[in-house]
Order: structure tokens, then sequence, then C-alpha cells
């Protein structure tokens, strides 16, 4: 968990420790992160592969040490943010299992981030929301809702999935209902039947799409956290 140092207009800083409490724009003044320093240790054969993985990480690179046995540290300065997902597992798979990594916190920084909410079917998922560098929030949304559209099983009706920063929408993918032929138990050429079960059919999956709601499996929603 990461926890923000967040300024309303006219009140002292807060603490926030998830996009759920994020202050809406209205209200937002500005907001400190905390900065790490991350140390690294990694053979020889595995130094480049691990400085790949890090150098994708937000953040500045400041020394590389020698210890022993053919094993260095790197050692570098990012936002803790950006090393509490996903950083184990990409330098374990990326060195073997070879690199192990260790922080501890400097200090509290300026930073321009943004709240990244993503809507599915007109609902906020909040375990889905999550906190972004502006720079980076259009980028992370579109990668969030396209990857939302492979893991999220079809429903009955139309699913909207959608990515929002600040009020607006910046990212939108749509998973197509799932098609069933309505008509197949007809015979002939009747096609006023068919046709009037085909508007049925139509007016229903509209009212579904109205009122129904996508909920997230426990499978949907580690897929996005291991994303």
């Amino acid at each position: 968990m990461v926890s923000y140092q967040i300024k309303r207009r006219g009140q002292d800083k807060k603490t926030v420790n998830s996009a759920a409490d994020w202050p809406s724009p209205e209200e937002f003044e500005g907001v400190d992160e905390p900065w790490v320093e991350l140390r690294v240790v990694v053979p020889r054969a595995w130094l480049g592969q691990a400085m790949e993985v890090l150098g994708r990480r937000q953040g500045s690179f400041q020394e590389q040490q020698y210890l022993q046995a053919g094993r260095f540290v790197l050692i570098y300065q990012t936002p803790l943010r950006c090393i509490m997902t996903g950083l184990d597992d990409a330098l374990k798979g990326a060195t073997e299992g070879h690199a192990s990594a260790s922080y501890h916190l400097l200090e509290y920084r300026p930073a321009d981030l943004v709240r990244l909410e993503i809507l599915i079917a007109g609902e906020v998922k909040e375990s889905l929301s999550r906190i972004v560098e502006r720079s980076e929030a259009y980028r992370e949304g579109r990668r969030l809702v396209d990857r939302l559209k492979e893991v999220l099983p079809s429903e009955q009706f139309q699913i909207i999935i959608q990515a929002r920063v600040d009020g607006r929408i910046i990212a939108r993918q749509t998973i197509q209902a799932r098609r069933k032929n309505v008509t197949a138990p007809l015979y002939g050429g009747d096609w006023s039947r068919k046709k009037k079960l085909l508007v049925k059919q139509r007016q229903g999956k509209k009212k579904m799409a109205q009122s129904g709601k996508v909920h997230l499996t426990a499978e949907v929603f580690l897929k996005m956290l291991k994303s």
C-alpha cells in the first residue's frame, strides 16, 4: 500500500491510501508521494537484463557497486508506487530468479498524479482504478481497457469498458453480446415471426445493458493484477 499526502483546497495535507479516497479535480490542489532507494543484487551474467527491467520503471539510476563473487548491486531512486506491483516478478523472470531487490524510504516529493478510473458497464470498479503519472494516464488507460476486453467473459448484453481521468473518457473498448439464434426453431420462410423475435431479442439486450452489472471474478482480477 502506498500513502500519498494530498492537499485539498483550503485544507491541510491529508494522507490517502487508495484511489477510492482521491479527491475530485475541483478540490484537488497537489500531492506528494513517497520515494525509495531501491537496491537490486544481481550476478554479472544477468546485469543487463536487470538494468533493462529497472529502466522501464520511473526513477533514476544512482550507482553500480561490485560486491563479491561476480555479484553487483544496482542502486536506483524511484517512486514507491512504481515498485509495488510486478517488479519482483519482472526481475525474477528476466534473470531466471537470480536477482533480489530491497528498498528503504527516502522522503516525500511533489508529483503530478491523477486518479485513473476504470468503468465497466457504466460502473466504476474501484479495485481496478489506480493512481498514475499524468503523462502516463492515456497509455495506461488504453492498456487496461484492452486487457479487460481480453479477460472479461461476454454477457447477453454489450459491455462498454472505459478509462476516465478528471471526468473525461480517455480510452474505450466494447465486448459484443453473446449471440443466440432465436429463429432456429422456426422453419420455412415465416419472415414476419422471425422479425418479431429479432426485434424482441434486441429490446431485451438493450434492457439488460441498461440494468445489467458485470461482476469481476477472482480469476479476472488476478489476471489484471499480473498484467
